[in-house]
């Protein structure tokens, strides 16, 4: 897995690429931690070039948001490629958190505080 960090007004974006699974989850796991320790509440995963999400992976994007709302923010995606959007719908994650079409859409609705554009 690959992970890119960029930070955009007060947004974090954490790009993701390959496969998000038990093995590289921790990684994913610890990069959101650092993140909301280091103060930034609002992070959205870009997840265009994420091949794959296990329920290893989705356990981590839960904890993820769970410890965005707790400091005062919160957890978007963006970008879902068709198989993990599936699985997504699936487990009930995109009626749990907001999901935008592009990044475009998520940094604009999220430096707004806008509503999410469904996936």
């Amino acid at each position: 897995m690959e992970i890119e960090e960029e930070k955009t007004g007060s947004l974090v974006v954490v790009a993701l690429g390959g496969r998000v699974d038990g093995h590289s989850g921790p990684d994913l796991e610890k990069r959101i931690s650092e993140i909301i320790g280091r103060g930034d509440t609002r992070v959205l995963l870009d997840c265009e070039k994420m091949e794959y999400i296990s329920s290893a992976g989705l356990r981590v994007v839960l904890v993820g948001a769970k410890q965005c709302q707790k400091a005062g923010g919160k957890l978007a995606l963006c970008a879902l490629q068709p198989t993990c959007k599936e699985v997504m719908e699936i487990s009930g994650f995109l009626t749990m958190l907001d999901c935008y079409e592009t990044r475009t859409d998520a940094c604009a609705a999220e430096s707004q505080e806008g509503e999410a554009q469904p996936c």
